[in-house]
């Protein structure tokens, strides 16, 4: 039998719930944010998982690529697409969106989103250091700049 997760990813804790191919709820519970913990949960109960939802977010491309090395079904899936499809439950708590994330992953309702590879993110870091470094070197050097022509000596320039 196939089985579903949704994940609610928070900094701490992430919200897990696990649905079979009918939609019956089969395990939630609540696991550290890091990718080996939730791998563990997810293949502890020896269910057949066909996919594994997780919103986009901040934490997401790491635990996101930390399942997928781990050779787990997991998909990124758009923020926006799933906040609107989850605000029409009444109640709005970890526990509630994660069950609907699974929901969504088992009906196939979700929109996927591309997750750039870890070189690539370690790639875009760099350059944007670099970029930060360039600006701040200029500013330095134009505060000196303007802290020298202040500093002038005015009985000098006076004179001529």
């Amino acid at each position: 039998m196939d089985h579903y997760a949704g994940l609610d990813v928070s900094l701490e804790a992430t919200s897990l719930c696990i649905v079979d191919q009918d939609g019956t709820i089969v395990c939630e519970m609540k696991v550290a944010s890091e990718p080996a913990a939730i791998a563990e949960a997810l293949r502890g109960n020896g269910f057949s998982l066909r996919r594994i939802g997780l919103e986009a977010g901040p934490l997401s491309q790491w635990l996101y690529g930390g399942l997928r090395a781990e050779g787990l079904p997991a998909i990124c899936v758009d923020a926006r697409h799933m906040k609107a499809a989850l605000s029409a439950m009444r109640i709005k708590t970890d526990k509630h969106d994660a069950r609907g994330i699974a929901q969504m992953m088992r009906v196939g309702l979700f929109r996927a989103v591309h997750v750039k590879s870890r070189q690539c993110q370690e790639l875009r870091l760099l350059l944007t250091n670099r970029s930060l470094l360039g600006r701040k070197r200029l500013d330095i050097e134009n505060e000196i700049r303007s802290s020298l022509k202040g500093a002038v000596n005015p009985t000098k320039a006076g004179r001529s």
